[in-house]
């Protein structure tokens, strides 16, 4: 993938600092696991900090998206906010669930040293419900209301 795709891609902000956060988060806790004494501390800071500046990100989404639900009538699910299933393009999904994963990974190697670092990966997943709710595309909720009924005091059927 060069740069002028990413450029191009729709939140590219928001890819970007999950990118980011994964690299920060797994270049402290990878040689934090492996025993490195000076990693210990910034390893633990990087994923209590990512960890807290999640909490707003995945409230906001949430918020945002309930807005979407209600004035534009669109169907939001869990897997399309939190995983982009259906709601996100190719690439997005690759960038931001590749993301989640790799934190998953780093996450589940560096555990035993660094168990903060198990609360890290609800930073890209609160990402992921940030690029959905500001750009993901959604189904209309289909209109209850078919049309007008006829008339006549007797209903159909």
């Amino acid at each position: 993938m060069n740069r002028g795709a990413l450029r191009e891609l729709p939140g590219q902000r928001i890819i970007q600092a999950s990118l980011a956060g994964t690299a920060v988060f797994a270049l402290t806790n990878l040689p934090a696991a492996a025993a490195v004494e000076v990693f210990q501390e910034p390893a633990a800071v990087v994923s209590l900090v990512l960890f807290v500046a999640s909490i707003p990100l995945a409230l906001v989404a949430l918020a945002k998206a309930a807005v979407r639900t209600a004035r534009q009538e669109e169907r939001i699910g869990v897997g399309g906010l939190f995983l982009l299933q259906g709601s996100a393009p190719k690439l997005v999904r690759r960038l931001l669930l590749g993301s989640l994963l790799v934190s998953l990974l780093v996450s589940m190697v560096a555990a035993a040293r660094e168990p903060f670092g198990i609360l890290q990966p609800v930073f890209p997943l609160s990402l992921c419900a940030q690029w959905a709710a500001r750009h993901g595309r959604f189904p209309r909720i289909p209109d209850p209301d078919p049309g007008p009924r006829p008339s006549g005091g007797t209903p159909p059927g």
